[in-house]
């Protein structure tokens, strides 16, 4: 059970409402709720019921971001120009609401530039929240030196130096203000983390997932008499995938011993994918964890969340990447040794259940899954996030 902090403080939570960026900080903000604190959680309406459900108060401000079409910029200078207009236009409404009632700590995620650029204009500590890998050292000369070479980068860097000169932020460098936070907490399992040996430990302690009691979300129970589980999911936001969903179908149809639990998202039609097994069962969204803690397989798009879930409930991953940093990751996945990438292209119904046959009778798999189970649960997750925020309040 949480006990009461000695120090009822207010902490304000600036994020973003795509909904990959909200899930990871709800623990966090529910254990500092418990704890007697006052928190504030600026976000927009969209996900006003996740927030609220945490039992902090609701900041809200109109975002830009494409969360409801997801129709999110290939280009990474155009998706980097997504967050930052973002951010610009968020500015006076989270001044609207904070200049006469300042946090005495603001937490702030990743890609919610407003809340740094909030906190030091009125002289506020910050703590950021990273539910994504962060920058390590050697960074800006390897990915962010090709990033500046792509075309409107220097555009997008003008923009962004302009509106850190005038805002009232004090950290006047775009790449230092977007990419080296005072102190930062990543949401995610260290093996996660890139180059991981090279990331400031002083700056950044990795905390592993932070989950906690999803009962609200439902539940999930093992049928009868199945031998093995198999979850397939590509997440809530990349999931117009009829064919794929259909070749899962081809592959693992009457396999015998297994269950397949398929979630299709909101895009696409169930009937699309015609009369399905009988050991198939379909839902637009499903419980993942409850899943997941019952599963022997994970087909997965490979976002942070989902990877970070599937190393702490320790099963073998087939990473199907979608979009954005999922790539980097389902790389990362199979450096591990715990997963197989397949890219969409190439998923057919032959390659899957190949996949599947080999990661689930790999002893080798099993041990480094089970070990780096340990290691993400070891990493302290919700309790120890609480923990280092109320640090940065003393």
């Amino acid at each position: 059970m949480s006990r009461p902090s000695r120090r009822r403080a207010h902490i304000a939570m600036v994020g973003v409402p795509a909904i990959s960026h909200v899930l990871p900080s709800l623990e966090i903000i529910r254990e500092l709720v418990a704890r007697g604190h006052r928190v504030t959680y600026a976000n927009d309406p969209f996900v006003a019921d996740v927030i609220e459900a945490t039992g902090a108060v609701l900041v809200p401000y109109r975002s830009t971001l494409p969360v409801v079409d997801n129709n999110w910029p290939e280009d990474p200078i155009a998706a980097g120009t997504v967050f930052l207009d973002d951010a610009i236009q968020a500015l006076p409404q989270l001044r609207a609401a904070y200049d006469d009632d300042p946090a005495d700590l603001y937490l702030y995620d990743i890609g919610g530039y407003a809340g740094r650029a909030l906190a030091e204009a009125q002289g506020r500590p910050t703590l950021q929240l990273s539910p994504s890998f962060v920058a390590w050292d050697g960074y800006a000369e390897e990915v962010g030196a090709a990033l500046k070479a792509l075309p409107g980068a220097d555009a997008y860097q003008e923009k962004f130096a302009s509106w850190l000169a005038g805002c009232g932020a004090t950290t006047l460098d775009p790449d230092v203000f977007s990419g080296r936070p005072e102190r930062a907490i990543a949401v995610i399992p260290r093996a996660m983390q890139p180059n991981a040996d090279r990331v400031d430990e002083e700056v950044v302690t990795f905390v592993g997932p932070c989950l906690g009691d999803r009962a609200g979300q439902g539940r999930w129970e093992r049928p009868a008499g199945v031998e093995k589980v198999l979850l397939v999911s590509l997440g809530s936001a990349f999931t117009r995938q009829p064919d794929f969903y259909r070749e899962c179908a081809a592959a693992f149809g009457e396999l015998p011993g297994w269950h397949v639990v398929l979630q299709i998202g909101k895009y696409v039609d169930p009937a699309e994918l015609g009369e399905l097994p009988g050991n198939i069962e379909v839902h637009r969204w499903v419980p993942q964890l409850a899943i997941l803690e019952q599963a022997d397989a994970f087909i997965t798009h490979a976002g942070m969340g989902s990877s970070g879930e599937g190393l702490y409930c320790g099963v073998p991953m087939i990473a199907v990447p979608q979009s954005a940093e999922q790539p980097m990751n389902a790389d990362r996945l199979v450096e591990l040794g715990v997963a197989r990438r397949i890219d969409t292209a190439d998923a057919t119904a032959e390659v899957l259940r190949s996949a599947l046959t080999e990661l689930t009778t790999d002893g080798e798999v099993a041990r480094r899954a089970a070990r780096l189970r340990d290691e993400a649960r070891a990493e302290g997750g919700t309790r120890r996030a609480a923990e280092l925020i109320e640090a940065a309040l003393r």
